[in-house]
This record gives C-alpha cells, sequence and structure tokens, in this order.
C-alpha cells in the first residue's frame, strides 16, 4: 500500500510541515501518498509510481527556482527525504530522468509540464546527496535491463552470473542489429520512447495497470541504457553540471571508471573503478581520453592526404596518396557507422559534431562516385567536378580537426550559442523568404518591361544585403507610379526593420544560453565523453584498422555461425594491431606518473559495503535505521569527514582522538555520513525557518510602531486644531 505521509521530517522526528506565512501564520499541511517503491519493482511499474507522485505534487505552472527554494517544492524535498531513506532501486535515478525527458517534451499544458519536468530534475540530482560518491556511480551507470532477458524471479543485471555478455553487434538501445541493418531515425527513436512513458503516465492511478497483460512493455526501448545517457537525451542540463555527476564524468574521461577491464572472450560490461594491477593493458583503448587523442591524430593525417591529393590533382588515374585518402574516407564512415549503431540514434544526434561528419561522408563518396564514373568513360568534366566537390570537403575537414577545443570552457560555451543562433536564424529566414517573393512577384510584373526575372532577383538580392542605393536608381525605371513608393517600403523593411529584428533575436539567443554557461559547457562535454565511452562493443578498432575486421571477418559471418570464435578472433587482431597504440598509452602513464596511482576506488569516496554491486541491496536503509536508533557522537569521538572510507586501515585520529573504532561497528557508532549530512541540511533549514519568522515579526512590529505613531500625530494635530 502507498504510504500517505503529511509532513516533512527534517530532523528525523515527526510533525506536520508548517510554512510561515507573511502574516505568521501555518498553511495548510501538503497531503500526498509518497510511492511505495520495492526493491523488485520492474522498470515501468517505478516509473508509473513516481508519475503519480509528481503529478499531484506539482499542480501549478511553477519555475525551477520557485520548486527549489520555496514552499512550492516541499513536496518535492518529502519525496526526496523518502527515497534517501527508504529506497534503494537500483533504476530510481533512470526513472526520474525518463519522466523529466517525457514532461519536458509534451506539447500540451506546457507550464504545467515544464514545471513538472523540472521537479523530476530536481529530485534526481537532491536524491544523489544522500549518497555517497560510490553509490552515485552505481546510481549513474546503472543500465535498464533488457525485459526480454531478465530473470522472471526479478533477480537484477547487476548480479554477474545474470548479466549476458553483449556479442559484437550489440547496439546501445537494445537493438540487435548488424552493421549492415541500420537503426531507426532519430526521430522515429524518439517518438517510440516517448510514447512508451506517455502510456505509462497518461493514466493518474498507480494501481490500473499492475494486472493487465500488455503485448508489449511500453518501457522495452529504454533498455541498456543508463541514467547519464538518458540525462544526456534529455536535456537534464543541471543533473549534469551538478560537481558528483561531473566527478563522474571526469573519471570516465581519464580512464578512472571503465567498462570493460578485460579482453577476453567471457568480458561482461559493468562500471567498475580501474585496477592498474588487474586490469587488461589493452582496455586502455577504451577510455575516452585516448580515444579522442588518436582521433585527432587520424583527422590530422586525413587532413594532409586531402591538401596532398588536390595539390596533386592528377586528372589520368588514381594516384597513391589518392588511394590512401579512400581508404581513410572508408574507414572514416565504417567508424561512424559503427558508433551509430552502438550509440543509437537518438543520443548519436545529441552531439553536433556528428552532423559535420555526416557531411563529409555525404561529400567524400559524391567525390569517388564522380571520379570513377569521369576515369572509367573519360569525361573530363566529371573529374573536374569530382575534385571541386572535394575541395568543398574543407568546410567541415577543417572544423572538425579542432573539434576538440570544445572541451575547453570557452569553446564548449561557443558551441551551444551558435547552434542556438543557427536554429534562430533558419526559423527567421522563412519570414524573409516569404516577404522577399511578395516584392519579387510585384516587381517583376510591374516592371517586365524594363527589366527581367533574372535581373530583378539579383537587384533585390542586392537590396537586402545592404546595397539600397540600387533600389533608388531603378525605382523610376521600374514603374513611374508605383516603384518609388514599393522600393521605398522594400529599402525599409529589408535595411532596417528586417535586419534590426535578426540582430536583436540573435542577441537574445546567444544571451539566454550564454546565462548558463557552466551547464551548456558542461553538458557539451557529457555527450562527447559519454558518446566515447558507453558502447557495448567488446572490441573497437580504432580507424583506419577498421577496416580489417570489415574485410576479414564480415563475409566469413555469412558462412560460418558462432559469436565465440569471432569474439576471439577479433580479440586476437585487435592485440596484434594496437600494440604499440597501448605501447604509447602505458609510456604516458607511466611517464605522468598516472599508472601505479590507481586505486580500488580511484578517490571517490564512500562506504564500499552499501552499494549496488554488493549483494545486500538493503544496506543502506539498515544503516539510515541504525543512524536514528543511535545517539550522536560527541566533539571528542572519532568523526569521519562525509563521504570517506571505512576501514581500520583508512581511519586517522584527529587532534584528539587517539582509538580507532573496528570496521563493524564504525557504523553504529557514528551513523552513516550521508545520513550526518543530511542532518546538517534539516538543521540549517531549520534555522532558515526561524530566521524567517524572525525577519517576518520584526517586519510586523515596524509596521505597529508606525501606525502607532502615524495615530499619534493625527491626534495632535486634532487637539491643535
Amino acid at each position: 500500500m502507498p504510504i500517505r505521509v503529511k509532513s516533512r521530517v527534517p530532523q528525523g522526528g515527526a510533525g506536520p510541515l508548517r510554512t510561515p506565512s507573511p502574516q505568521g501564520r501555518l498553511v495548510r499541511a501538503i497531503d500526498v501518498e509518497l510511492p511505495d517503491i520495492a526493491d523488485d519493482d520492474c522498470f515501468r511499474v517505478l516509473v508509473k509510481k513516481l508519475s503519480v507522485y509528481i503529478a499531484k505534487a506539482v499542480e501549478l505552472p511553477v519555475t525551477f527556482e520557485q520548486l527549489r527554494t520555496t514552499s512550492a517544492g516541499d513536496g518535492l524535498r518529502a519525496l526526496v527525504d523518502h527515497l534517501g531513506r527508504n529506497c534503494t532501486h537500483p533504476a530510481i535515478v533512470n526513472a526520474l530522468l525518463a519522466l523529466k525527458w517525457h514532461y519536458g517534451a509534451a506539447t500540451e499544458d506546457k507550464g504545467l509540464n515544464d514545471a513538472r519536468a523540472n521537479a523530476c530534475e530536481i529530485v534526481a540530482w537532491r536524491f544523489l546527496t544522500h549518497l555517497s560518491e560510490r553509490e552515485v556511480v552505481d546510481y549513474c551507470l546503472y543500465e535498464i535491463p533488457d525485459p526480454k532477458v531478465a530473470d522472471d524471479e526479478g533477480a537484477t543485471p547487476t548480479d554477474e552470473e545474470a548479466a549476458a555478455a553483449p556479442d559484437e553487434r550489440t547496439s546501445l538501445l537494445g537493438q540487435a542489429c548488424s552493421v549492415f541493418t541500420p537503426s531507426p531515425s532519430g526521430s522515429n527513436k524518439r517518438n517510440l520512447l516517448l510514447r512508451s512513458i506517455s502510456r505509462l503516465t497518461m493514466s493518474m492511478t498507480a494501481d490500473d495497470d499492475d494486472d493487465e497483460e500488455e503485448e508489449e512493455d511500453p518501457t522495452a526501448h529504454f533498455a541498456n541504457l543508463n541514467a547519464l545517457e538518458i540525462a544526456a537525451i534529455a536535456n537534464a542540463k543541471c543533473f549534469l553540471s551538478q560537481n558528483v555527476v561531473q566527478k563522474i564524468i571526469t573519471g570516465i574521461w581519464n580512464g578512472d571508471i571503465i567498462f570493460w577491464d578485460t579482453l577476453s572472450v567471457h568480458s561482461v560490461k559493468k562500471p567498475r573503478f580501474y585496477k592498474p594491477s588487474t586490469a587488461d593493458p589493452f582496455s586502455r583503448l577504451r577510455v575516452p581520453k585516448y580515444l579522442k587523442s588518436f582521433e585527432v591524430l587520424f583527422f590530422v593525417s586525413f587532413l594532409f592526404l586531402y591538401y596532398s591529393v588536390l595539390m596533386e590533382r592528377d586528372p589520368t588515374r588514381f594516384t597513391t596518396l589518392e588511394v590512401f585518402l579512400n581508404l581513410w574516407l572508408a574507414a572514416f564512415a565504417y567508424d561512424e557507422l559503427s558508433e551509430w549503431i552502438d550509440a543509437g540514434s537518438v543520443f548519436y544526434a545529441t552531439d553536433v559534431w556528428n552532423v559535420f561528419d555526416v557531411f563529409m561522408i555525404g561529400i567524400g563518396f559524391t567525390y569517388f562516385i564522380l571520379r570513377a564514373v569521369g576515369l572509367k568513360s573519360h569525361n573530363a568534366h566529371l573529374v573536374e567536378l569530382s575534385f571541386d566537390v572535394l575541395a568543398l570537403e574543407a568546410l567541415f575537414m577543417v572544423p572538425r580537426v579542432f573539434s576538440i577545443l570544445s572541451l575547453s570552457p570557452y569553446w564548449g560555451t561557443l558551441i551551444p550559442c551558435l547552434k542556438e543562433m543557427g536554429k534562430d536564424f533558419v526559423k527567421f529566414m522563412v519570414l524573409v523568404v516569404v516577404i522577399y517573393f511578395g516584392f519579387l512577384t510585384t516587381f517583376s510584373l510591374v516592371g517586365r518591361d524594363s527589366y527581367s526575372f533574372h535581373d530583378m532577383t539579383g537587384f533585390l538580392t542586392r537590396i537586402f544585403f545592404g546595397s539600397s542605393g540600387v533600389g533608388f536608381d531603378i525605382m523610376n525605371n521600374i514603374d513611374p507610379v508605383f516603384g518609388p513608393p514599393l522600393m521605398v517600403v522594400f529599402i525599409i523593411l529589408s535595411s532596417i526593420l528586417l535586419t534590426g529584428s535578426l540582430t536583436g533575436m540573435l542577441s537574445n539567443s546567444f544571451s539566454r544560453v550564454i546565462t548558463h554557461a557552466r551547464e551548456e559547457y558542461l553538458y557539451v562535454y557529457s555527450v562527447y565523453v559519454l558518446e566515447a565511452s558507453t558502447s557495448n562493443r567488446l572490441t573497437h578498432f580504432y580507424p583506419p584498422f577498421n577496416l580489417l575486421p570489415l574485410v576479414i571477418f564480415r563475409p566469413l559471418r555469412l558462412v560460418m555461425p558462432g559469436d565465440t570464435n569471432f569474439r576471439s578472433a577479433r580479440i586476437f587482431l585487435l592485440k596484434a594491431t594496437h600494440l604499440p597504440i597501448v605501447a604509447a598509452i602505458e609510456f604516458y602513464e607511466w611517464l605522468c606518473g598516472t599508472a601505479g596511482k590507481g586505486t580500488q576506488y580511484n578517490g571517490f569516496r564512500g562506504p564500499r559495503y552499501a552499494t549496488i554491486a554488493s549483494h545486500n541491496l538493503a544496506a543502506r536503509k539498515q544503516r539510515h535505521q541504525q543512524h536514528h536508533l543511535q545517539p550522536k557522537p560527541s566533539s571528542g569521538n572519532l568523526a569521519a569527514a562525509p563521504g570517506s572510507e571505512v576501514g581500520i586501515d583508512n581511519l586517522e585520529p584527529g587532534p584528539s582522538t587517539t582509538r580507532v573504532v573496528p570496521h563493524e561497528r564504525y557504523s553504529q557508532a557514528f551513523g552513516d555520513p550521508s545520513a550526518d549530512m543530511e542532518d546538517r541540511i534539516a538543521e540549517l533549514t531549520a534555522k532558515i525557518d526561524r530566521l524567517t519568522e524572525l525577519v517576518v515579526a520584526l517586519q510586523a512590529q515596524q509596521q505597529q510602531q508606525k501606525q502607532q505613531s502615524g495615530q499619534s500625530e493625527d491626534a495632535g494635530d486634532a487637539g491643535d486644531a
């Protein structure tokens, strides 16, 4: 049965949630049923329960700041407290961010749905504050299990025995498709995911559909997505910009958090902390920092071949440099196709640089076809046209080489600004084109005896781009009566109204994005990192080495069944071809002193026995209960910093501490560090409430004094009269 709560408990006690009004009275307490979430609830049930509560807790179109700072967010604080104390479901953050995406994409009742989307995002990142850093890693990187392969008994895929090792064709969005079977388009996949959540949130009762048999699980399209990937798709920029989340992103970027620790047939993808003593050196090939570094080197060599071919420009045959350029182009196209299949079309489309990649591939293949047909048919025109088409490649290749600059805070902020300004510019140009064609039609018909349609098109285009004098020169030749007034109106519209409006609109777009500069930069950085690290493919070949498995293993797969033998062969080929790269990585880490500093948890603090990966999912719930049953430690006892590791070896005596508490008695003696922080926040909230009451009382006293002084002055004036 759902839990009915009328209060938020700030310090473990009981009592109704009461907010002081400006008059010093108490407003009505909130009466909302908190969701009763069990650890074995499937993802669809979890989403349904949370959507019911969010819909009841947020019924007004309030802003993000109002939900975060005012009494409008009291229901969210109660939900966060409830989840932090009683919920250990591993997909809780995934469900909240999926709901944020659903409400944010809704078109009807936009204000209310935006408020609910903000509420989901606030609950998601506030819930993480109740956890240690190691627990945050587990929650943020937990992948939603595929309902088709999930155990009927409800076992979670965190157990390695139940986790199925993906083959070389497994995609990020759960599509078992081969390299030559493309996934649905980005818009189709977005519609599938949004309809999946909509089917669960249309009903506002949590038990209506629990007993119904559905032919297809509406949340099946979210299989194999973790919380960070959903946040990137849902544009949850506030969530991704939180320090605890960015520490995970940075850990993935530097290779402190890895998804593959060995390169073997039975390897299983699972987030874990990197340990140099046990990890396979070839697993460092999947570190995003090294992937992007080698990508820059590949584009530099690509650019060198590109300029060499254009400078050589042999119209009679394919030169050696041109053969290498085509091989580089084929390797680049195959790598992008594999990345699209692995990441899924929705997540692939979130990176703006992938748009440049698509244009590069399209121009490159157009050049190759024109070049091959021209040489085959001895058509000099097609050969020259192919080189002209190849020259267009520089428009996208040169910026793509310097895409690594988007990791810089300055460029990482500027790129989203240009992206939003480009969207607004395209929308505004629709109005410009409509007005332009209206005047073009009128001037062409009125001045048909003096100027042709082609000449009039050139004149109006030059006028629109600032050559106003051309219009004054030809307006009498168009027509003595209608020409001058029409031309003056067109010049005013194009030179003053439209240009000024466009400038102001682009300025507003720039300021709208730049006000959230940090969030925009961290969003670009997060997408950049996640795109490079979330592939479910065990063996990832750097281009142009990726052409070798395509040529060797793809034909054999058509006639030889069995994925195990192919995985073994791919692993052997990967180690044979990438050994120099791995040696360079190992030398770099040894030179920088990072190879030996890796520990079991790589700087992520918190109790290691209360994570999702542990066998006891109720450990955190028990620690919360023990914390509220035990008295708080005095200042003379041993105190650990919030999120610090638990164990004898990790405890250091403070200024007044000389004894060490055993590991098994630590939580009973000192409580949970995250719960300690929660109590401190609750105490601070209570102090703020008392301060608010004091300010309100002082203001009331001042008003009373003013009224009394005003009455005395009136009485004095009456006495004088």
